[in-house]
């Protein structure tokens, strides 16, 4: 069993536009943008990145901008739900937001003893906002929500599938505990992880697979430590069978990469070097930071992409 894995390290979904996706995180979510880059296989497109002060591994969505993308048909073998953590008593609050600044579908219910407000993305992106009693982490705060009711980061992932065994076998694999069942939904916790530890499984039979698309979550990643840890891991899971890519530099974390056999693609990341690696904190996000193999075309680049807001 793999005893390295701490909890999500970020979550990353495709968008149809990259300011209104942008003023989504920042201005209504009042996340952080921390890093401002382009796609690494395709220099034209942004991959915009959200969350608390840092960066920190466990707070951070984000995105691929797509221009007009078609939107993302919902289903089985995604992740259907990106859970934030916010503290206890804050959902009055986030529900008044959501409703003042036009958010859509939003339901407020509880799962596991807590209570929670659902609501969609602009492209009709799956996030609930989850009370959690406790949680240390310290929020980036703005946009005139205060730190009694800010996102911590993320609290975990629901997974829709249309058969939960394999993903649960998995999940144990990769040091996962089942801990509880309700209303039908399965979850699995990592012992003291980062906070961000939570996975639930759904398990949909008759419903058709999701089709990837502005809203879909495209892969969702595991933190591990280190480059030391991530190899550990790779080679533990290529044993037991799983076809693993080989280490990628993303410049702000490496990443290894394997399909689930629930159809979800999981990433495992480090939590090495972050964000402040080419950025002082105080500026994370501001600058277009490119990977060294695309600043000779930086001009190119700079003029083929929408400006964003602050």
């Amino acid at each position: 069993m793999i005893k390295d894995i701490k909890g999500l390290h970020h979550v990353t979904s495709m968008a149809s536009d990259a300011r209104q996706n942008n003023s989504f995180f920042t201005d209504t979510l009042g996340l952080r943008r921390v890093k401002k880059t382009v796609n690494f296989d395709e220099p034209s497109v942004y991959h915009l990145y959200y969350g608390d002060e840092k960066g920190t591994p466990g707070t951070v969505m984000t995105y691929f901008p797509f221009q007009h993308m078609m939107q993302g048909r919902p289903g089985v073998g995604e992740v259907g739900e990106t859970q934030f953590a916010v503290p206890k008593g804050a959902v009055g609050f986030w529900r008044e937001r959501l409703l003042s600044q036009g958010v859509k579908a939003i339901d407020t219910d509880t799962a596991f003893g807590a209570n929670r407000i659902r609501f969609n993305g602009p492209d009709g992106d799956g996030f609930a906002l989850v009370e959690v009693d406790g949680d240390s982490r310290m929020p980036w705060t703005s946009q005139g929500i205060g730190d009694d009711v800010a996102i911590r980061g993320f609290a975990g992932a629901r997974f829709h599938l249309h058969d939960t065994a394999a993903t649960e076998e998995l999940l144990g694999f990769m040091g996962y505990q089942r801990a509880d069942a309700d209303k039908g939904v399965t979850r699995f916790v990592i012992p003291e992880g980062n906070g961000a530890d939570t996975i639930d499984l759904v398990a949909l039979p008759k419903t058709p697979f999701a089709r990837q698309g502005a809203g879909s979550v495209h892969h969702i990643a595991f933190a591990v430590d280190n480059r030391a840890k991530q190899l550990e891991v790779r080679k533990a899971l290529m044993d037991t069978g799983y076809q693993v890519t080989p280490v990628i530099d993303r410049d702000y974390f490496w990443a290894i990469y394997f399909r689930t056999p629930g159809g979800i693609l999981f990433e495992v990341a480090t939590n090495e070097p972050g964000f402040d690696r080419d950025e002082d904190t105080a500026h994370l996000g501001e600058a277009l930071k490119l990977p060294g193999r695309y600043e000779a075309f930086r001009e190119e680049i700079e003029a083929n992409l929408e400006p964003l807001a602050a």
